[in-house]
């Protein structure tokens, strides 16, 4: 399963091996937390359009991503159903505030923070998707690859929505967020979510 270089060139490290054994370990766990990732990158996006209105291209870039979630959680949660999974709530994985609580509180450092992290969730969905779909059915692996077109997309969007509203380069951001998101992906979680992290390998 090949991705762009430049996606796997911004992610500091892979998901570890130990991490796709236990997603396949836990299979009703891996859809629906999926799909409740899949539900709260909708809210990311639906949040900036309310927070930042005047500002066009985010607004047109994030109702698009806002939609094309809505439609992968509505795909995801018909999948369990033939499946005969039932969509229940599950505790959320540290991963994403492990990120977030580096977003800086003032402005524009919060929204080009914020489009950072935003970028990085949706690199690493998309690199986890590519590593999960060799490992699975034919018809969960082929959604799967589906997937990786529109997260590798809202990724550049993130990425270049930062850079456009930046006062100033940004890499000295995205490589302090890197670090962090390496971290995360490599804590010791006791709990298994598409998003947890896995100790004992390093990056």
């Amino acid at each position: 399963m090949t991705l762009p270089q430049e996606l796997l060139d911004f992610l500091r490290c892979s998901t570890p091996d130990a991490w796709v054994a236990q997603a396949l370990e836990h299979p009703e766990e891996l859809l629906i937390d999926h799909a409740n990732c899949e539900k709260k990158a909708a809210s990311t996006a639906l949040n900036l359009m309310f927070r930042y209105t005047d500002k066009p291209d985010l607004l047109q870039k994030m109702s698009r991503l806002a939609r094309e979630e809505l439609r992968h959680f509505e795909q995801v949660t018909a999948l369990m159903q033939r499946r005969g999974v039932v969509y229940r709530g599950l505790s959320a994985s540290q991963y994403a505030q492990r990120l977030r609580q580096h977003v800086r509180t003032t402005e524009p450092g919060r929204l080009i923070d914020t489009l950072i992290v935003g970028a990085f969730i949706e690199a690493r969905s998309c690199e986890r998707f590519a590593k999960l779909a060799p490992h699975l059915d034919a018809e969960l692996g082929d959604f799967y690859r589906s997937l990786l077109k529109s997260e590798a997309r809202h990724y550049q969007d993130y990425l270049k929505l930062a850079g456009k509203y930046a006062q100033g380069p940004i890499d000295e951001r995205v490589a302090f967020f890197a670090e962090v998101e390496a971290e995360a992906v490599m804590a010791d979680d006791s709990e298994f979510r598409f998003h947890s992290g896995v100790a004992a390998q390093a990056c």
